[in-house]
């Protein structure tokens, strides 16, 4: 299977980027958190594309650096899923587009974060 360059489209009234792996391909949509959703075929653990509600919040660098966002949506999922998630998220096409880390606020505990690496948007 050859993977084809993403297909990006910027809705500018709406603030929402679509990224397209396999367009046209039925895909299961998983919510990462409130501004991301990651389509897949869940079958062959594979990227059909993203989404990116409030796309210039996402984007939008800080003082030090890019902002980063929790996935708060994997842990409404089963641990099947999630670990077919986690491995889409950390292979490209995905990775290509968002970078996954996780923040440690004690030992004991890991959030898992994403942050979004520089996309040629233009609006459509």
């Amino acid at each position: 299977m050859t993977i084809t360059k993403p297909i990006f489209n910027y809705d500018e009234m709406s603030d929402t980027l679509y990224v397209s792996f396999e367009p046209g391909e039925k895909a299961t949509g998983i919510e990462l958190n409130d501004h991301i959703l990651l389509r897949i075929n869940k079958s062959e653990c594979r990227a059909i594309g993203l989404t990116f509600f409030e796309y210039s919040l996402l984007a939008q660098k800080t003082e030090v650096g890019p902002r980063s966002f929790p996935l708060t949506g994997l842990s409404e999922l089963s641990d099947e899923v999630r670990e077919i998630v986690l491995d889409i998220l950390l292979r490209p096409p995905v990775s290509d587009i968002l970078s996954l880390s996780t923040y440690t606020p004690s030992i004991v505990e890991a959030i898992p974060i994403i942050s979004l690496q520089p996309v040629p948007v233009a609006a459509a």
